[in-house]
């Protein structure tokens, strides 16, 4: 191993024995961070990891995607079909909305919206079922939540808060996307995975660059060369959604915190 991916996998290995954990828990979505995390933590914690397949509605590639990661390390899995109790609680949730008075109720996420906006606040029922999931294994065999978000996705708050943002660990919290993808070759992730678009998978045809509105490429030239790397409104753009995602990077805050916010402080709707 390389000296990033044996750091990453003494930290695990550290973080594991001081939570008095047994292993992790890892939601293989087949797509390239997750395969990197699960082999990690493999390496970690041997026969001690359980890749969880968890389809919504999903693309069947993703699944195959994930059941091919799983038997190329060997990595134990489980399958969890969210799609009906998905299917129940967002017709729960319509029906709860439509109760609201009409002076208060609005329908962002309608059936058959297309607007992206107005398709977070049912796509995120996704991620916070999944981990829901996660959490009910990892309390069941006492293992932590190994999360896959890397530091591109974090630095722009590219994930649903108490989702996929909602785990014990981020081994990849300090790697760009291309850092990711380095290490996926350098520990044998299958090429097929690491050169796959990226997609959190939330509706048919998503993609993390279409609903970002840039590239990861463009991100990253941000994030590791100051705004002065690319276009200006695309610098501005970035800058805004650094602020605005803000929140889901800290602890609620409570009323000791501190003064009062200025506009580019306030508080956000967690998507």
């Amino acid at each position: 191993m390389g000296s990033d991916s044996s750091r990453i996998v003494a930290w695990l290995r550290g973080r594991v024995a001081a939570a008095g954990a047994r292993g992790f828990v890892v939601g293989l979505s087949g797509g390239v961070d997750s395969a990197v995390v699960a082999r990690l933590c493999q390496i970690a914690a041997p026969d001690a990891v359980l890749g969880v397949i968890m389809p919504c509605h999903s693309d069947p590639r993703d699944e195959r995607d994930a059941k091919l990661v799983a038997d190329h390390f060997g990595v134990a899995t489980t399958r969890a079909d969210l799609a009906l109790p998905y299917d129940q609680f967002t017709n729960t949730l319509g029906d709860a909305l439509a109760l609201l008075p009409a002076s208060q109720r609005t329908a962002p996420g309608a059936a058959g919206a297309t607007d992206i906006r107005a398709r977070v606040p049912l796509a995120n029922v996704k991620p916070r079922m999944r981990m829901a999931t996660l959490y009910f294994l990892a309390n069941s065999l006492n293992y932590l939540v190994a999360g896959t978000g890397n530091r591109s996705e974090l630095a722009i708050g590219y994930f649903t808060k108490y989702g996929d943002g909602g785990v014990d660990l981020l081994p990849l919290g300090h790697l760009l996307k291309s850092e990711v993808r380095a290490l996926a070759r350098e520990l044998g992730v299958p090429a097929s995975i690491i050169e796959k678009p990226p997609s959190a998978g939330l509706w048919p045809g998503q993609t993390d660059e279409v609903e970002m509105g840039f590239t990861y490429a463009d991100l990253e030239n941000y994030l590791t060369g100051g705004p002065e790397t690319v276009a200006p409104a695309l610098a501005m753009r970035i800058e805004r959604l650094v602020r605005a995602s803000e929140h889901k990077r800290t602890t609620p805050p409570t009323p000791d915190d501190g003064d009062q916010l200025d506009d580019d402080q306030r508080l956000t709707t967690g998507d």
